[in-house]
């Protein structure tokens, strides 16, 4: 098996067949994680939690090794294979999910990680990617049930939802929701169902907000904060707004914004924030232009493929990608309300980088030349 799998011919034909543009923008994704690791984590390590300077630098840049393994090796399966093993892992995945309430870690009042020792593993970042693998493999199979197959997914989706509100995590929730959204929209379903499954996805969520205001009051709270700050405490996200507003066009320069010291997790939920702030609006319209770039490059190749699933399930990777892209960003420059959402490659956490990996490696395998060929 081993030797099959590093056999010269199919490295050679791998290297050959890989898009390389995308490869290329995912690896410098990683490379600008790493370095903004450094700098984003160094002081908290030291002056706040007395541990060294290159505490959570040191774990990134393992993370990030591992991660571009794991991205290598799922870009380099065979297609068959990748695909047999979708429904598995997500298997796996959800159980690991449904046991987060009863044996998880609370930190800051959620339930979100188990603790595997060596470091917490957040099971809905492995969800994500296989969770829209599913659904299209779900859409593209009932062919003459297409009806049935999008109240399945919508289920599945519902039942996830569930389990994530509980933790709670309503910005993962509403990530999967418009991710699903976009799916179902690409496989060609009527636009009165989609206004029909968004009325009732509002509906529901008005009616928890309702039904359990001590769970989900701090919802409400943070709307209330969004429309009005005088109404709540909009500390974060007016120090990430005078964070970007202080570094300009050109940055303060490494090391010396004060966003990181100021702000609870600013390494993760806050990284755009730093990035502009130490490095200026520039390299944060870089980091952008990538992630767009990436999308463009997965849609240009979708138009080349003639496998439905697989264009589905690439449309549906770009916009998960993207989605959280920008909810990142747009909590960052008060757009949206806070949510605690990472940057996909960019934000420190073992669990965001082994997600954004597997998604990366997907994204890899499917996009390989040969479909132009119809191999």
């Amino acid at each position: 098996m081993l030797k099959n799998l590093i056999n010269p011919d199919r490295l050679n034909d791998y290297w050959r067949n890989i898009d390389k543009n995308i490869l290329f923008s995912f690896l410098v994704l990683f490379f600008l994680g790493v370095f903004f690791s450094f700098s984003s984590t160094s002081s908290l390590a030291g002056e706040r939690l007395n541990k060294d300077f290159y505490h959570y630098f040191s774990r990134h840049f393992l993370f990030a090794l591992l991660s571009m393994s794991i991205m290598f090796l799922i870009s380099y399966l065979k297609i068959s294979f990748l695909q047999k093993t979708i429904l598995p892992i997500f298997i796996v995945s959800l159980t690991l999910l449904i046991l987060v309430p009863f044996v998880g870690v609370e930190i800051k009042g959620a339930k979100r990680w188990l603790d595997l020792i060596f470091f917490r593993l957040q099971p809905i970042e492995i969800i994500k990617p296989f969770f829209v693998l599913l659904t299209a493999s779900l859409i593209c199979k009932n062919k003459d049930r297409s009806n049935y197959s999008y109240f399945l997914s919508l289920i599945l989706l519902s039942f996830i939802i569930i389990l994530l509100l509980n933790q709670p995590d309503v910005g993962q929730s509403i990530l999967l929701i418009t991710t699903w959204i976009s799916i179902v929209f690409i496989s060609g379903i009527k636009i009165s169902y989609i206004l029909l499954i968004f009325g009732f996805l509002l509906l529901f969520g008005i009616a928890l907000l309702t039904a359990f205001p001590e769970k989900f009051g701090y919802i409400t709270l943070r709307l209330n904060t969004f429309f009005d700050p005088s109404k709540g405490d909009s500390f974060q996200t007016d120090k990430a707004l005078a964070a970007i507003k202080l570094g300009g066009l050109k940055g303060q320069g490494m090391g010396e914004g004060i966003l990181k010291e100021s702000v609870p997790e600013a390494h993760t939920d806050y990284i755009i924030a730093v990035i502009t702030e130490e490095y200026g609006s520039i390299i944060s319209i870089l980091v952008v232009t990538i992630f767009l770039y990436i999308s463009y490059k997965i849609i240009k190749n979708c138009i080349k493929i003639n496998d439905k699933n697989l264009k589905i399930s690439l449309c549906g990777l770009s916009s998960l990608l993207i989605f959280q892209t920008f909810i990142h960003i747009g909590v960052n420059t008060s757009l949206l309300p806070t949510t605690g959402m990472t940057l996909p490659f960019l934000s420190y956490g073992g669990s965001s980088l082994i997600g954004s990996a597997i998604l990366a490696g997907v994204i890899l395998n499917f996009t390989k030349n040969r479909f132009k060929n119809n191999e």
